[in-house]
């Protein structure tokens, strides 16, 4: 990745004027944006570097003040983070204390048998990297990113509660577990004398799994959810309603969404989504996030981006939270016949 020349960044002075609500996180003294940014896609090598800095730019001038990595975004794997280390020292150091950033360790990220999964020694290990490319001395919530049913969890919860107790996270946190599991996890730590923050699951209109039986485990252990994927990988927009642009995520870089993907049955309930958003002057990505905020178990919403005016264009849905009755019925029946 080549740097470009530095042009200093001076914030919005506008940026806690109350268009971004927070959001205190489950049975803790964190608050969250409503909208929070994940640097998965678009911070690897195949994003410009100017870009990537428009984009965290854009995204704090919004009130967004959280940033979420994992230790082998990219591609390649670390270089997420190597780049928003980069940032960090350009931008970010003086609004260190008004950050929240986290990471996550729990996919494969080195060659052998320690650079994977649940145990002690990778965990801590990926931390100390994570902040090493980072230009950190902590980041604020620590994940394990996946359950491993081959790690015993008292060994995976004790990991992340010596990372919180040296200081080098402040908060930790899990992603991508069952109800099950996540109840596990939660007794572990609470017997260590320790809350668990936050669930990071998948959720949007297209996937709802969270809704049987999750979110009840969230609301009553007063853990709370940053649901990841609220756009469907770029399906929940209108970046498809009229063919796949060349520039689209589709249309140039496959990894996640191929062409195949975009097919006859999806436009037909994009339409009508689309629709229902345009009858509420929103677009359809706004009316996704909206959707996923209605649940109060659900802390924030974390989008990715690969232009600052999306960022813009998604912090805009906070005008307008308030889905009526019909409208959440007109959602739901389109859904069903998905």
């Amino acid at each position: 990745m080549s740097y470009q020349q530095y042009v200093p960044y001076t914030p919005d002075e506008s940026r806690y004027d109350g268009r971004m609500p927070y959001r205190r996180c489950g049975k803790s003294g964190l608050k969250l944006p409503s909208i929070s940014l994940g640097l998965w896609h678009n911070f690897g090598d195949i994003t410009p570097f100017g870009v990537q800095q428009g984009i965290l730019r854009a995204a704090f001038d919004c009130g967004i003040t959280h940033f979420d990595l994992a230790n082998n975004y990219g591609p390649p794997y670390g270089e997420a983070e190597r780049n928003f280390g980069e940032h960090m020292k350009r931008d970010w150091r003086p609004f260190r204390d008004e950050l929240v950033i986290s990471t996550k360790a729990g996919y494969d990220m080195w060659k052998g048998p320690y650079g994977n999964d649940g145990s002690r020694k990778y965990l801590i290990a990926s931390i100390d990297q994570s902040l090493k490319r980072m230009n950190l001395e902590y980041v604020d919530i620590f994940y394990h990113h996946r359950p491993d049913d081959s790690t015993p969890i008292e060994e995976t919860m004790g990991a992340l509660y010596d990372i919180v107790k040296s200081g080098k996270a402040l908060y930790a946190g899990i992603s991508n577990y069952n109800p099950e599991q996540t109840k596990k996890a939660f007794s572990c730590l609470k017997d260590m004398g320790m809350h668990m923050l936050i669930h990071q699951p998948n959720y949007s209109m297209f996937n709802r799994s969270i809704e049987r039986g999750l979110t009840d485990v969230c609301r009553k252990e007063g853990v709370g959810i940053m649901a990841f994927g609220p756009l469907a990988g770029g399906k929940l927009t209108g970046r498809y309603l009229n063919g796949i642009p060349a520039d689209s995520r589709a249309g140039h870089d496959p990894r996640f969404l191929r062409p195949s993907d975009i097919n006859e049955k999806l436009l037909d309930t994009v339409k009508k989504l689309n629709a229902i958003a345009e009858a509420r002057g929103q677009s359809l990505a706004q009316l996704a996030l909206v959707w996923a905020l209605r649940l109060p178990e659900v802390t924030s919403v974390l989008i990715g981006a690969s232009r600052a005016e999306q960022v813009r264009e998604n912090a805009i849905a906070l005008e307008n939270t308030n889905l009526t009755d019909e409208e959440l019925a007109e959602i739901d029946a389109v859904l069903a016949e998905r």
